[in-house]
């Protein structure tokens, strides 16, 4: 072969190379992205904890928890967590918050008796810029050690289109699958119905890891501790509630008043499960008030402030960061999803009665 013949042929060959090299890179990432997403595989993704949402769910309003009202607060610190983490917040005298209270069930028009799970969420901003979000529940621990065992208990408890309840021999697979879920199953059964969101503690159910200024870490859970005492429904008081008591009651409650919350920071121990939310840990642990939440009025949510706020836990300041508990990293991936979904329908003028646009009674699927 001659010279100009073969440098010919060998830059041909070379182009052929790299156009088969693009596409097996490009073949690649198409791959990567689609099982990422779960278009293949039987992946769980962050679209797997959304699936059930109806396609008539209301546009506009967030996919758990729908039922909620904004508040604006301050945070003091105690600096009783200085020592432990170097995140600002531990140190600001006055940290500005906007957060909000919601009823457990996805549902925005559920009425109040209609879970005995409220939630409290905040967004702290510190004079540094930095944030901690924080998502806490009145639940005292998760049902699951993992995010698969929520899915699997969501379907286990579904009722049959046949009795109408739960298919015993489905609950029973799942409970010996996650036997750690028969201690929620016997605490949602127990426990008291909560008749204010004023009086309720709000938890933290996974963990999380202080760093301070030498880079030590410390594993802690944290609580939001109510000054208001703690009351509880009857059976009859229950169900003779009014739609919207919780909140006419929290209305009602601030009009005379702020409602203080202490901070308070659970610091575990070595062998306390730090990646299995579904654990308790030792009420001997030693515990801390690194502040006080001052909650100084609520607002509709229609008028934006936290509505538009994606209250993710996995988003922290510098000095916390995450532990390796498995619901945590699932709940990120779960709240961008939500978050992404309500802001859509908003920007493209879907939503109605989530951005305070009367919606008629009929599509409200009453």
């Amino acid at each position: 072969m001659k010279k100009n013949s073969l440098v010919t042929y060998l830059k041909r060959k070379r182009v052929l190379f790299i156009v088969i090299g693009i596409a097996l890179i490009s073949g690649t990432l198409v791959l990567a992205f689609a099982y990422t997403a779960g278009l293949f595989g039987g992946r769980i993704t962050s679209e797997t904890f959304l699936q059930d949402t109806p396609k008539t769910y209301p546009a506009g309003y967030r996919r758990a928890h729908g039922k909620g009202i904004c508040f604006e607060g301050t945070f003091r610190a105690s600096g009783q967590a200085v020592p432990y983490s170097i995140a600002r917040v531990f140190a600001q005298q006055n940290v500005p918050v906007i957060g909000r209270f919601s009823l457990g069930s996805p549902d925005p028009y559920a009425p109040d008796n209609s879970t005995r799970t409220v939630s409290m969420a905040a967004m702290l901003t510190a004079d540094d810029g930095e944030q901690w979000r924080m998502k806490l529940n009145n639940e005292p621990f998760f049902a699951t050690r993992d995010a698969e065992g929520f899915l699997k208990q969501m379907e286990a408890y579904k009722p049959t289109s046949a009795t109408g309840i739960p298919d015993p021999a489905r609950v029973a697979a799942f409970l010996k699958e996650y036997p750690e879920a028969q201690k929620y199953v016997e605490w949602d059964a127990t426990a008291p119905w909560t008749r204010s969101f004023a009086g309720a503690q709000y938890n933290v159910i996974n963990s999380f890891i202080l760093i301070d200024a030498k880079g030590k870490k410390q594993a802690v859970r944290w609580s939001m501790v109510p000054h208001a005492p703690f009351t509880s429904w009857s059976v009859s008081q229950c169900e003779e509630a009014s739609h919207d008591f919780l909140f006419e009651d929290l209305k009602k409650r601030l009009e005379k008043g702020s409602l203080y919350w202490d901070l308070v920071l659970t610091l575990a121990e070595p062998g306390d499960p730090v990646n299995d939310p579904s654990q308790v840990w030792p009420e001997n642990r030693r515990q801390i008030v690194a502040g006080t939440l001052e909650v100084s009025h609520v607002f509709d949510q229609t008028k934006g402030g936290c509505r538009d706020v994606n209250f993710d836990p996995t988003r922290v300041p510098k000095g916390i960061t995450l532990s390796d508990d498995p619901v945590l990293a699932a709940r990120a991936g779960i709240y961008s999803h939500s978050h992404s979904d309500r802001v859509r329908e908003i920007g493209y003028g879907k939503a109605t009665d989530a951005v305070g646009k009367p919606q008629k009674e009929t599509l409200r699927n009453k």
